[in-house]
């Protein structure tokens, strides 16, 4: 598969899904709070995505069921939206959201603290992770490797003692939700491909306090840690310029 490069008109249009993207998660913000379920945030952002008259862009991807990913505590990526999961006092909970709006794809997640009581632990957590892909965007530069930007989040989660999950990685994005090439967020410096202008990646750290290791439940989707460790997962779409690093999802 081949890397396809945008044009400038191109990213316009991706950051025009982008925002769409950034909306909805600034709106899901606002819900995020004890005693709402996740299908809570699943009804509200499937509404909001009509209005915009974008299209979600996971439901249907593979048969996945809803237009978000809710992923709480020890779930790492991909729970499914549901009326039973209620989210409570101290959880933390990972929202991925992506849509398809004039033919681009804009793909962003934040994970959010759930009330007030939240352990020390998980807020280093969100903190960390979310640092991590501030650092791999600072990366983005034509004339890198995939390599500076795996190698960024790497050094930086493990710094604190956390792990990066390596089952699962980023990717390229554009007129397909997933296009190559795939960023892992781990990696040399100086490996891997080299940047160029053009591309857009969705750079996209999954982070747990305890081991790597994960695993998928009988659902098909929803992957968790296997030592039941926190994890958290945030995300940006990131186009590669001269210019530098200009996130659509910001």
């Amino acid at each position: 598969m081949a890397i396809m490069l945008k044009s400038r008109q191109e990213i316009e249009k991706m950051r025009r899904s982008g925002q769409a993207v950034r909306q909805i998660l600034d709106m899901l913000r606002s819900l995020v709070k004890p005693g709402v379920t996740t299908m809570d945030l699943e009804v509200a952002a499937a509404r909001m995505i009509e209005e915009m008259g974008a299209v979600p862009a996971f439901k249907g991807y593979h048969g996945y069921p809803c237009v978000l990913c809710t992923s709480v505590n020890s779930e790492v990526v991909h729970g499914i939206p549901s009326r039973s999961r209620v989210l409570r006092e101290g959880d933390i909970v990972s929202v991925d959201c992506g849509v398809l709006l004039d033919g681009y794809f804009g793909d962003s997640a934040v994970t959010f603290a759930v009330g007030e009581r939240v352990q020390n632990k998980a807020r280093k957590l969100l903190e960390v992770t979310e640092a991590s892909l501030e650092k791999a965007i600072q990366e983005v530069k034509v004339g890198a490797t995939l390599g500076d930007i795996g190698a960024a989040v790497q050094q930086h989660v493990e710094a604190v003692g956390f792990n990066v999950v390596r089952d699962f990685v980023g990717h390229g994005i554009g007129r397909e939700m997933h296009e190559e090439p795939q960023i892992p967020n781990y990696g040399q410096r100086g490996r891997g491909t080299v940047l160029k202008a053009g591309m857009v990646l969705a750079i996209e750290p999954m982070v747990n306090t305890g081991a790597a290791d994960v695993k998928v439940l009988e659902d098909g989707w929803t992957a968790v840690t296997v030592d039941g460790s926190l994890s958290a997962h945030f995300e940006h779409t990131v186009a590669v310029t001269e210019d530098g690093p200009q996130v659509l999802t910001r």
